[in-house]
């Protein structure tokens, strides 16, 4: 599998993802801003990026009337 060239901001908005699932949190856009001490417009690019790489994918909450945006998470190599 060939090796992923990231950006500076990709490689931190990554690291966040994976820290907030090792932590057990979720991870929402405001907690991954809050995890690399960007905001949440700044990170918000790298996510789509990642994800278009596979390396992230988004879920958006699967319970209605309690949505509190979409949660990106780390894709789980097989």
């Amino acid at each position: 599998m060939p090796q992923v060239q990231l950006s500076a901001v990709e490689e931190r908005v990554y690291q966040a993802v994976t820290a907030l699932e090792v932590r057990g949190h979720v991870p929402y856009p405001d907690m991954i801003a809050e995890e690399t001490g960007l905001s949440e417009e700044e990170v918000h690019e790298p996510l789509h990026s990642l994800t278009e790489r596979g390396l992230l994918h988004r879920e958006d909450s699967p319970m209605s009337g309690l949505d509190f945006g979409p949660r990106w998470c780390a894709r789980q190599t097989a």
